[in-house]
């Protein structure tokens, strides 16, 4: 069986794709500039029958938030009450606004969503999900 030799220039275009996505990936920044909207902290604790998702959303208006789950996905969309800018914050490195949160997380174990539970106090949104058997 015969078997093509790949080109050097192949070889070189793969491998500068290969950097350029790794580079993409290491200085991914979580925000969306066109749409204004942030990627926020969070934090998923699987419990022994609970699984609970913390995501830092500050200003934000408990009837904007929109909870999505999809398989093993949560993914939360959520508006903030006013524009939030970046130097009001005390950012100087970088400028801008945004005025939304999206955050999409993967939940590792099998949870009943018929049955989430979700509170948003002091900027905090926990949503709280019982693991199924």
């Amino acid at each position: 069986m015969y078997r093509r030799r790949r080109s050097l220039f192949e070889i070189l275009d793969e491998y500068f794709s290969r950097a350029e996505m790794l580079f993409e990936r290491a200085f991914e920044s979580g925000w969306d500039e066109f749409s204004s909207c942030i990627e926020p902290l969070s934090n998923v604790f699987v419990g022994t029958s609970d699984v609970i998702i913390t995501i830092d959303m500050p200003y934000v208006d408990r009837d904007s938030v929109r909870i999505e789950i999809r398989d093993d996905v949560v993914e939360v969309l959520a508006k903030t009450e006013k524009p939030i800018c970046l130097d009001e914050m005390g950012l100087r490195h970088r400028m801008g606004r945004f005025n939304s949160y999206h955050a999409v997380l993967r939940i590792p174990v099998p949870v009943d969503k018929d049955r989430m539970e979700m509170r948003l106090k002091r900027g905090i949104l926990e949503i709280r999900l019982p693991r199924l058997a």
